[in-house]
């Protein structure tokens, strides 16, 4: 079907009707358009500046509203951080997996109760890791002002060392090699919170 137009016979309805819709629809889209200009008009003008600017991706780094806002997200989990005091005792000639059992049983105990472990622990290595604690004791209490009794045991690692290499003579003249492990121990203590 096609569009109809003025005076189209073909419609059923007479040139003068038709003529009449058009000029109404013509009429009200003059009056919106005339209501829309003058809410224009009447909205307060503000300044360029504060205009919504359309975001383009490359320029999106460099402006400085996106400067102030990673500026302010940054700033916002203002969390205090507590001091860490850390003790080592290097080379010390355990082997490292030995001083693990005992380095497992101090992680995360306070003070106290890490020396009341290792005075009652039958391990030979107990004695190296009562050393490492109260040297990290002492450095808490010297160099960062903290009262020792009031700190715990953040970390406690055994780490390996070099080893030494030695030989053991063996039956018809054959050498076997003797491996003496060594160990870095380290302890870092943090405030009880």
């Amino acid at each position: 079907m096609t569009p109809s137009k003025p005076g189209n016979p073909s419609e059923g309805k007479p040139a003068a009707e038709e003529q009449v819709e058009v000029e109404a629809a013509e009429a009200k889209e003059a009056v919106a358009q005339e209501e829309a200009a003058e809410a224009v008009a009447e909205a307060p003008e503000t300044p360029a500046e504060e205009k919504p600017k359309r975001a383009r991706r490359a320029r999106t780094k460099g402006t400085p509203e996106v400067k102030e806002a990673a500026k302010a997200a940054r700033q916002q989990p203002q969390t205090v951080e507590r001091p860490v005091v850390r003790a080592q005792a290097r080379y010390v000639r355990t082997s490292a997996r030995k001083a693990r059992l005992v380095c497992d049983l101090l992680r995360g105990k306070d003070v106290h109760e890490a020396r009341a472990i290792l005075a009652y622990s039958q391990r030979s290595v107990a004695r190296d890791w009562a050393k490492v604690l109260e040297s990290a004791i002492a450095n808490a209490e010297h160099n960062h002002e903290l009262v020792g009794d009031d700190l715990r045991i953040m970390t406690a690692t055994a780490d390996e060392g070099p080893t030494l290499k030695r030989f053991r003579p063996r039956a018809m003249g054959r050498a076997t090699r003797i491996r003496k492990r060594t160990s870095h121990l380290t302890i870092t203590l943090t405030p009880k919170e």
